[in-house]
């Protein structure tokens, strides 16, 4: 059976798209809530978001590009 080879540029800008997402959710987020330190306990979920959607898009980006 033929396998069709994913885009690599596809993956790389959904990697992308996440680590600007990540970025963009920080930013909303600390202006929203006049908080930018997310290491504060009340802000622990925020921060969740952030790492993943950052961390993921960083380490996809590096797995992926050219």
């Amino acid at each position: 059976m033929a396998e069709v080879a994913f885009p690599r540029a596809v993956a790389f800008w959904f990697y992308a798209l996440s680590f600007a997402a990540g970025v963009l959710f920080y930013v909303i987020w600390g202006a929203s809530y006049g908080s930018w330190n997310l290491l504060r306990p009340e802000w622990v979920g925020a921060y969740a978001v952030t790492l993943v959607l950052v961390g993921f898009g960083i380490v996809g980006m590096l797995l992926y590009r050219k």
